[in-house]
């Protein structure tokens, strides 16, 4: 016995449409009212830095990564505030990293990442900064797990010092 095909979907009611419409307009007019609203970090940063680049940062520790990681980083926070720039624009971030320091403690190591940076608008000065992070890691149960883990902890005092920049650069 051969089956009667589904009817076609019918559209909403005009009643059920109309309903719809409105309880989106006064959901929308209840956030625009609520004083809620987007601003971008670049806003924040100094005038002349609305976009500013950032060059890798010089290396003075045994990690020889360690500056493009920390300038990486810098870039990211920049790009999600809307203000990274390219090697043309007024503003740059330079900086180096000072020094990297394992130390041990119990079955735990700290690592001490220092760095120190300088925002320049138009080739003059508007701050400098010395930054250090601390980060801690497990020893793992060979030197590779160990040095693994001193990696991912170093990555995330670089990505740490991105945001700590950033935000000392931002007015309140």
């Amino acid at each position: 016995m051969a089956r009667a095909a589904p009817a076609a979907r019918r559209l909403a009611p005009p009643r059920r449409l109309a309903a719809a419409r409105a309880g989106l307009l006064a959901a929308l007019l209840l956030a625009a009212g609520c004083g809620y609203g987007f601003t971008s970090g670049a806003g924040r940063l100094p005038p002349g830095a609305e976009r500013i680049f950032v060059p890798p940062f010089d290396n003075r520790s045994s990690d020889a990564e360690a500056g493009a990681w920390v300038a990486a980083a810098v870039r990211q926070e920049l790009a999600r505030r809307g203000a990274s720039g390219r090697p043309g624009d007024r503003a740059r971030i330079e900086g180096e990293v000072e020094t990297i320091r394992f130390l041990p403690a119990g079955t735990t190591f700290v690592l001490t990442l220092a760095v120190r940076a300088r925002l320049a608008v138009d080739g003059k000065p508007v701050a400098e900064l010395p930054l250090a992070r601390n980060e801690e890691y497990v020893a793992g149960q060979d030197p590779l797990e160990t040095e693994g883990r001193r990696r991912l902890a170093l990555r995330r005092a670089a990505e740490a010092l991105g945001r700590d920049l950033v935000e000392k650069l931002e007015r309140p």
